[in-house]
């Protein structure tokens, strides 16, 4: 079912948020740091000085208040465009060391080191994290095992481990069952809450109970994908390396307003906004969307009007990826299901039904070639402004200019490296 010769390195940014800001904002260093979700909701970052604290995962913003004021807590909202940038500039970082990689997340890789089991794993590793550190400022962990979840016990363990300093090799240690002793079963990689519940209902509390577990009851109690897990903690891998991601079957933008929204105009000038991003979004990935969901509707903690929702589903003739289409089919909707009287909180689009441009299939409503073809290089012409100056820098009528239903940001950091206007500047 698997293979035992397999070598894997998971790259893990440390605390990659706030490292983030910290690149650009020296003086951050040691401070208790966090980031926001977005409309600066609740804490989804924290630094090592935060968690040090006891500021928790998903704690109210508002909660913060005590902890700014005795700790010199810095808050920063949710920058999501430099995080992307820094992201991809890891990512190359990493490429570099091995032909084969896959980006897991945002901030996390594993690399494929099979070809290089003749290598001191460690002293490579090291070498990867100072050179990562070096060329973005990024800190990152390493751990090294024959099976990607034994990657992941490593590298939680390289994360915290004062001894390890970041890098933990598992690959034949006579230490890997006293890591898999020292791992919570909950910590292991695709163990879930209620497989963690029905395992501790067993008295399998750790990962080495977990490995040592009769095969035949997991699978009969959690399938295939339970006997993939304990195989992989045995050292037999069964999940490959994915360096070709599969075919996104869908992409979204949705927002939560920063104030209500109760017109008609501010709804079709947010979902204007959303629905030419979207459009970004399928040009970055060469895909198109066949159709369109397009949706708003009021808090869900309101209590001074009751719960409401709209939304419906937009076909289009020909599949497209023109961001003037999207926006045309969102302000219909806007215009069609709006209802005065209710304070919006909420709206966005979902793009449905994706393929790749090289295989569009053609209608009889298609456009001509020609005017296919101004429509392609007018995007084309806005995605390299927006990328080159910055988002939004020219953007369609339609989406406006003030604004003022954008999500909360009081926070947020400039856009170092995404805008010309907001680059660092060294004085």
């Amino acid at each position: 079912m698997g293979n035992s010769n397999k070598i894997f390195a998971l790259v893990d940014c440390n605390n990659f948020y706030c490292s983030c800001e910290r690149v650009f904002n020296p003086s951050l260093k040691n401070l208790p740091v966090v980031v926001l979700s977005n409309n600066d909701g609740c804490v989804v970052a924290r630094s090592n000085e935060a968690k040090a604290l006891g500021i928790k995962m998903g704690e109210p913003a508002f909660k913060l208040r005590d902890f700014r004021e005795k700790y010199n807590l810095v808050i920063h909202s949710s920058n999501y465009t430099l995080y992307g940038d820094m992201s991809q500039r890891v990512m190359q970082c990493l490429a570099e060391y091995t032909p084969c990689l896959e980006i897991y997340s945002i901030d996390e890789a594993f690399l494929d080191f099979t070809g290089f089991r003749n290598k001191d794993l460690t002293a490579y590793s090291r070498e990867i994290k100072q050179k990562v550190e070096q060329y973005t400022g990024i800190p990152i962990s390493i751990g090294i095992a024959t099976t990607k979840t034994l990657a992941k016990v490593a590298n939680r363990i390289a994360k915290k481990s004062s001894k390890a300093k970041g890098v933990l090799d598992l690959v034949d240690s006579p230490y890997l069952d006293l890591a898999l002793q020292r791992t919570d079963v909950g910590d292991v990689w695709g163990v879930g809450s209620s497989f963690t519940k029905l395992l501790e209902t067993h008295n399998i509390n750790n990962a080495l109970q977990l490995k040592n577990t009769d095969q035949k009851w997991i699978r009969r109690e959690r399938g295939i994908v339970g006997l993939r897990t304990v195989l992989e903690l045995n050292g037999t891998s069964c999940i490959p390396l994915e360096e070709m991601p599969d075919s996104k079957k869908s992409t979204a933008v949705t927002r939560s307003f920063g104030k209500t929204v109760e017109t008609l105009a501010e709804l079709q000038e947010a979902l204007s906004t959303y629905a030419y991003r979207a459009g970004e979004k399928l040009r970055e990935s060469k895909l198109e969307a066949a159709s369109m969901v397009v949706f708003f509707r009021t808090g869900i903690h309101n209590k001074t009007q009751p719960y409401r929702s709209w939304g419906t589903t937009v076909n289009f003739f020909s599949s497209t990826n023109d961001s003037r289409d999207l926006v045309t089919a969102a302000r219909n909707v806007a215009e069609n299901l709006f209802e005065s009287g209710y304070k919006l909180k909420k709206a966005g689009v979902i793009l449905l039904g994706l393929t790749p441009e090289a295989e569009k299939q053609l209608s009889l409503f298609e456009k001509s070639q020609q005017d296919k073809t101004r429509s392609q290089q007018l995007m084309q012409v806005m995605d390299r402004i927006n990328n080159r100056y910055g988002r939004e820098t020219i953007q369609l009528a339609s989406s406006g200019i003030g604004k003022k239903w954008q999500m909360k940001a009081d926070y947020k950091s400039p856009s170092y490296t995404t805008d010309w206007n907001q680059l660092p500047v060294v004085t």
